[in-house]
């Protein structure tokens, strides 16, 4: 099916199911405990051993050998493949590291051998019998050292974000000159891991030269080919399942080492391998956030009529890397004639930086919302009004363009009444409640609207029963549910009438789990496959498609009423179908929009700072699963709290690696750190996204909340604090007087 005009009034509209608050039907596997993740998958195949992979311990330079002779000898070890044995391997698609094979050393932690042996501890236990030689080289770990030479860059972060390394709209300096108030300030913010619950994990099996991997994994025709193709071997002899991953937020877009290595050591051993990474090897051999240096200048008239603005950012990445695309949202957020973004890319040794949850519009807008407020502190003027001031409803770097739908103002309005912002003091300081210094802000948020390319089955069983097959996957964002929820509303059936098999690369290709596009694409291919399913019943029955109804588990045509399942009384009714998205994008801008709203408490004695309510309100089309998509929200909340106040990656800047790589020196947010979260959605429709006229959710959540703190910061004790995250040593001494 091919989408290039706008959506019309579709069986999606009747609302029968889709757009109702449902539990998750997966809920009560991941609730027993029965759900099978990669590592527990038991049942698939016989007799297997167990990996264990060791990790580079410097961070560039070569390996000159490799003795395995007493780890061969120790209890139960089966095989050890070491990088030495084999040249080094093809990248997988949108690798900046190489994975495994030869001598060269890029980043520390990067994969030199997997030890196979009958138990997890015996194969531990041998690795670190491993003796590796190395040949260190001096490497650059440091980004504040390397920024100042970074030449600008183009990049794409492959979710939305991206562009060329300087772009510029009319004259951004001589307006910003000319401007009567104007702002110019450097932040930065920090490197962030995904620290997912689940680590990355595979079992490999081998039937001759075919290999089937058992895996963690967002993005299944991505991975699927990329293993072929690291492998070296026919695409169709790779089969990869995943039908649930604990988590992933972008490290699981891409495959690595823990696939590569089972398969390597299944192959090894000739029988099934099982591969977890430590979390350490989560946190340096897999990818990360990088870091990032960010400029922002705005020129604005007394009134507040932003007439210049600029965001710069410099990030560091290894050679073949993309920088952190941290402008992005800064291009398309405000009105403002005079325009300059630029992306700076440092050469360093560290471990791959690539995409985290929004990449480049999270932490790009933990810094723009925080200048936004600098800017409305130095004007005079509310912070809220501000931004309205300078809503835009096109392109601003392309007037023609406008946008398909856009309701910022909508979301800071009904923000601001929900929460009670008129009752904010704007001067800082001045709120207390016992010890606590009392503060609210607030910031924008903003995600594009992504679509991608997505195909499904859909099978009708005799019973009246729908099956969707499709290598979509549930990385605990509920896509079983929607897709489900598609499949009912179409077909005319109670959801306990479908059944949903996801992840298996022997499905049906679809768009994966990432970048805000999976929901909103997933589902509009699921919508493609199930018009040709309602046709091919239809002829079935011999009742005429455009005049058939299917609801109540019947169809319907005149005075007729037939079970759906008649239709396959003969054998099963399949059809398959991929919805394709034309240019209808590139005519309209599409985005998603938000506000957050956040109080904080900031201890006066101690300076600790405590989260006390949050709002989040949310446009971003139709909303398909209102209870999945406020957890999706909240989860997003959460994360963007944690990069504001704790979340931080510590660079040994000698050795190149990050120091804290596991989750007692890694902080997240806990439960005790979260108070109650409200998250709102607007009631709007977007019929230029897709048939199922709704956008992504997904990371709008995390987009801005994070200024949104520091915002509430500032106003509780008068402190700004540039350097994210903010922690207790950035407020101590500068602290106003407790008494």
């Amino acid at each position: 099916m091919k989408f290039d005009t706008p959506a019309g009034r579709n069986p999606i509209d009747q609302l029968k199911v889709v757009g109702k608050p449902t539990d998750r039907i997966d809920g009560k596997f991941k609730t027993t405990g029965t759900a099978p993740y990669a590592y527990e998958r038991h049942d698939v195949a016989a007799d297997q051993a167990y990996g264990y992979v060791l990790g580079a311990g410097i961070a560039k330079g070569r390996v000159r050998r490799i003795d395995t002779a007493a780890a061969k000898k120790a209890p139960g070890v089966l095989a050890i493949v070491t990088t030495l044995e084999r040249p080094r391997m093809e990248r997988g698609m949108m690798n900046a590291a190489y994975l495994f094979g030869g001598d060269e050393v890029q980043h520390y932690h990067q994969a030199i051998a997997v030890v196979v042996a009958e138990t997890f501890e015996q194969a531990r236990a041998a690795a670190f019998l491993v003796k590796v030689d190395y040949a260190p080289e001096p490497g650059k770990f440091d980004l504040a050292a390397e920024a100042k030479g970074a030449p600008p860059v183009p990049g794409d972060s492959g979710e939305g974000s991206g562009g060329n390394g300087e772009e510029r709209v009319g004259d951004f300096e001589g307006a910003f000159a000319q401007a009567p108030v104007q702002f110019d300030e450097t932040y930065s913010t920090a490197d962030e891991s995904h620290a997912m619950m689940e680590p990355h994990a595979t079992i490999a099996a081998w039937n001759g030269d075919k290999v089937t991997l058992w895996t963690s994994n967002q993005m299944i025709a991505w991975g699927h080919g990329s293993l072929a193709k690291i492998l070296g071997v026919p695409k169709e002899n790779v089969r990869l399942d995943s039908p649930y991953v604990g988590g992933g937020f972008g490290g699981k877009l891409f495959v690595r080492a823990d696939a590569v290595l089972a398969a390597l050591g299944a192959k090894a051993v000739r029988r099934p391998v099982k591969v977890a990474l430590t979390r350490p090897l989560v946190m340096n051999n897999t990818t990360h956030r990088p870091a990032t240096i960010q400029r922002v200048r705005i020129g604005a008239t007394k009134d507040g009529t932003i007439t210049a603005i600029a965001h710069e950012s410099t990030s560091g990445n290894l050679p073949d890397g993309d920088p952190e695309t941290a402008v992005s949202q800064t291009k398309l957020l405000y009105a403002g004639a005079n325009r300059l973004t630029a992306m700076k890319l440092a050469h360093l040794d560290l471990p791959e930086g690539n995409a985290m949850r929004a990449p480049g519009e999270a932490p790009g807008l933990m810094v723009l919302e925080v200048a936004m407020d600098e800017m409305a502190d130095k004007l005079g003027i509310d912070p809220v009004e501000f931004r309205i001031r300078n809503d835009t409803q096109v392109d601003p770097q392309d007037p023609k363009r406008p946008f398909s739908h856009r309701d910022l103002v909508g979301c800071l309005k009904l923000g601001a009444e929900k929460f009670g912002w008129s009752k904010r003091n704007a001067k800082p300081g001045q709120v207390r409640d016992g010890q606590w210094l009392i503060g609210i802000g607030m910031a924008a948020a903003f995600r594009n609207n992504m679509v991608m390319k997505s195909g499904a089955r859909v099978r009708l069983a005799g019973d009246g029963t729908v099956t969707v097959e499709t290598d979509m996957t549930d990385i605990g964002t509920g896509s079983y549910t929607i897709i489900a929820q598609t499949a009912a509303e179409m077909m005319g059936v109670p959801l306990d009438r479908v059944v949903v098999r996801l992840g298996d690369s022997a499905f049906p290709v679809s768009s994966g789990s990432g970048g805000q596009f999976g929901g909103n694409s997933s589902t509009a291919g699921v919508y493609a496959a199930c018009v040709k399913l309602r046709e091919a019943v239809a002829q079935r029955l011999g009742i005429n498609s455009a005049d058939a109804v299917f609801a109540d588990g019947q169809v319907r045509a005149g005075n007729r009423a037939v079970p759906l399942g008649q239709a396959a009384s003969g054998g099963e009714v399949s059809a398959e179908d991929t919805i394709e998205f034309g240019d209808i994008s590139k005519k309209q801008q599409q985005s998603t929009f938000g506000a957050h709203f956040v109080e904080v408490g900031v201890d006066a004695y101690t300076g600790e700072i405590r989260v006390r309510r949050m709002l989040a309100v949310c446009a971003a089309g139709r909303i398909l699963n209102p209870k999945s998509a406020r957890s999706q929200v909240i989860g997003g909340m959460t994360m963007g709290t944690g990069a504001a106040l704790m979340e931080e990656l510590a660079v040994d800047t000698k050795r190149g690696f990050f120091a804290n790589h596991d989750l007692a020196g890694y902080e997240v947010p806990v439960h005790a750190d979260i108070p109650h979260q409200e998250v709102i959605f607007l009631d709007e429709v977007d019929p230029m996204s897709s048939p199922m006229k709704a956008k992504g959710v997904g990371e709008l959540g995390i987009c801005g909340v994070g200024a949104a703190v520091a915002n509430a910061v500032h106003n509780a004790t008068g402190i700004r604090v540039r350097d994210y995250p903010i922690t207790l040593d950035k407020l101590l001494d500068r602290m106003p007087e407790a008494a």
